[in-house]
Formats: structure tokens, C-alpha cells, sequence
């Protein structure tokens, strides 16, 4: 039923009482909505690594997603993406779900590793390197367990 609808039929005082008792539950519904597509969105690929990210790799929209794809086309990494801009849901759980308050966020083989400043760090300290080919090794070498 439209607020309208609402509105016609039971007043406004009594409409806009009813939404704010609906509002709470509306939002922990929609909120759990966009946590299971983030979470989707991260198990379907078939890519290491996937960010959450103001634009697309080819045409970042902010300077931190854009310094984001640099350090991770310099490591010649292929990732997946999401463009939080075309989703508001998207964009505002994210930071819930992975409890960091910017964007954008990089997650490797389904973890959170951090924003940009993180990435940066561990670009400059060489520890996204070791990890990239931690992962690659153990990956095209796997341990037979008996």
C-alpha cells in the first residue's frame, strides 16, 4: 500500500505513526537484504580478490578507489568489482558488513584486507606482494593431506 494509499484511508497522523513502527523492521529487513548480496557477491567470484569500489576499474570515481586499481594493476591481479554508486543499499551495508567505515574496500579469497590506506601500506611494506604469491603458490602447489 502506497503512503498515499495510507494516508487516504487512516489519516496522516495515524499513517505517519504506522510507518515509524514499520521503519525499524523495514530497515533491519533491507539491511539484511544487501548483507546477503555482499556476501553473495564475494562467494560467486571466481576471482581472489574482489572491491567494493566509487566507480569502475576502468573509470574510478574517487582518488582512493583509483589509487586502489593502480596498486592492484601493478601486480598484474585480475579482481572483480562493485560500483557502490549505482547501489545506495550496497553502499551503506558494506561498511557494516565488513565494519570499515570507507570506500573502497578490497576483500582476498573472501577476506576483508582493508581500504585503500591499508592496501597502500602493505603495497609500500611488501606484505601484499608475499601475499599475492603465498596464495599463488599454495594454489598451483597444494599439499596432498593423507
Amino acid at each position: 500500500m502506497s503512503i498515499f494509499a495510507l494516508t487516504h484511508r487512516f489519516g496522516t497522523n495515524s499513517a505517519i505513526n504506522l510507518l515509524n513502527k514499520l521503519s525499524p523492521s523495514l530497515t533491519r529487513y533491507a539491511s539484511t537484504q544487501a548483507h546477503e548480496r555482499i556476501k553473495a557477491m564475494i562467494e560467486a567470484s571466481n576471482k581472489r580478490v574482489f572491491v567494493f569500489m566509487k566507480g569502475v576499474p576502468k573509470e574510478p570515481l574517487c582518488g582512493y578507489s583509483g589509487a586502489v586499481v593502480k596498486i592492484l594493476d601493478a601486480y598484474g591481479v585480475d579482481y572483480d568489482s562493485c560500483d557502490v554508486l549505482k547501489d545506495n543499499e550496497i553502499r551503506q551495508e558494506i561498511k557494516t558488513y565488513s565494519d570499515w567505515p570507507t570506500i573502497p574496500q578490497v576483500y582476498l579469497d573472501g577476506s576483508f584486507v582493508g581500504g585503500c590506506d591499508i592496501l597502500l601500506q602493505m603495497h609500500q611494506n611488501g606484505e601484499l606482494k608475499q601475499l599475492l604469491e603465498n596464495k599463488e603458490k599454495s594454489s598451483e602447489n597444494p599439499e596432498t593431506k593423507v
